[in-house]
């Protein structure tokens, strides 16, 4: 495949993102709204040399996950919200062995099975790690195919780096939307990171273990403040971020991923109609740029909407950011409900109005 700029969607954008930052391993169970995902790996995986299993659960899958991660392979699996569910238990196994991979969250409308709508419902499970234990998960949270296309690629590094699962964070319009993408060249394999840690055999060398059965206590609260300073690294290093129209803005929404998209929509019509809000849209959503949205605050900005496509998750953290002396409104849409950007800009029309009202 070429550099130029291709019409792709979403799910498609990610699988070729993930072979060409060198992951020849992928393992999945068929799921809407991300069943192409998985398609477009069993046809391109064997163009490279690389390794295609349809596990028979999403158990089986995290499992299978973690074995290649072991061994040192660049690995990737996909799913939709009842089925990160179940993977929970080893995404916490890996948590504990510090195993890299990458996972991709095309999310439903929930709780249960739902719809396969676009929905951001959850964020609270990516965010606080998912599963059992004192643990952390890289969340990353694209909202176009390009984007989608380059932190996948980013993501492989950012896992490898840390020792950690990353997530890339979708929906269902994210995954099927088509639009033009340029891909990164083909990342040789000679070129990955080496890693010193990997169970391959003992043959000539001492022998290695990775385990999350640690029965000493001593020893377990050892290990978690490792991986506590780990984590407080990522938070230092990771958090991502997109601003527009900050400059003046007298009102800012937060959103991010297809909300995000919806509300630069919004901010323009809303900025014609002399209504001057900004965007602030979170890329990472673990780390969240908790610093950088609090320095919004400390400069003059007091008024902050958060608008989700869930019940209002994502306005805790904006909360625990800003603190009681901010104005915090939340717009919460969940379901899967679109609203439109016209929709969103009478809501930031009429908060304008009410602040100049006496």
């Amino acid at each position: 495949m070429n550099e130029e700029l291709e019409l792709m969607r979403g799910t498609y954008a990610i699988g070729e993102a993930a072979i060409r930052a060198g992951c020849r391993y992928y393992f999945g169970y068929p799921i809407t709204p991300q069943n192409e995902l998985p398609e477009y790996m069993s046809r391109r995986l064997p163009e490279v040399d690389g390794i295609f299993v349809q596990s028979e659960s999403e158990l089986a899958g995290i499992n299978m996950v973690m074995g290649a991660s072991m061994a040192g392979a660049r690995v990737m699996i996909s799913s939709s919200s009842p089925g990160i569910s179940l993977m929970q238990e080893g995404l916490s196994f890996m948590a504990g062995m510090e195993l890299p991979a990458v996972v991709v969250n095309m999310m439903r409308g929930g709780p249960g099975l739902g719809n396969i709508a676009p929905s951001q419902s959850d964020y609270f499970q990516a965010t606080r790690g998912g599963g059992h234990g004192d643990y952390r998960t890289i969340v990353l949270a694209p909202s176009s195919v390009q984007e989608a296309a380059d932190l996948t690629y980013e993501a492989f590094d950012l896992a490898d780096r840390y020792r950690m699962v990353v997530m890339i964070l979708g929906d269902g319009m994210v995954a099927q939307m088509m639009e033009p993408v340029r891909f990164r060249p083909m990342r040789p394999l000679d070129d990955l990171p080496s890693k010193d840690w990997t169970i391959t055999g003992a043959r000539g060398r001492p022998s290695r273990f990775l385990r999350s059965l640690i029965l000493d206590v001593n020893d377990m609260e050892e290990h978690n403040w490792k991986l506590v300073r780990k984590y407080q690294q990522v938070e230092k290093e990771c958090p991502r971020w997109e601003g527009f129209l900050l400059e003046d803005a007298e009102m800012v929404v937060v959103a991010f991923g297809t909300a995000a998209r919806i509300a630069k929509g919004a901010v323009k019509r809303a900025r014609k109609e002399g209504v001057k809000v900004g965007l602030f849209r979170p890329i990472s959503l673990w780390p969240f740029p908790f610093q950088d949205l609090k320095a919004l605050y400390q400069r003059g900005q007091d008024t902050f909407v958060v608008f989700e496509l869930n019940a209002g998750q994502m306005v805790e953290d904006v909360r625990l950011t800003l603190g009681d002396g901010a104005r915090i409104l939340s717009y919460a849409r969940p379901g899967g409900a679109v609203p439109s950007p016209q929709e969103l800009a009478r809501v930031f029309s009429r908060l304008a109005l009410s602040r100049r009202l006496p």
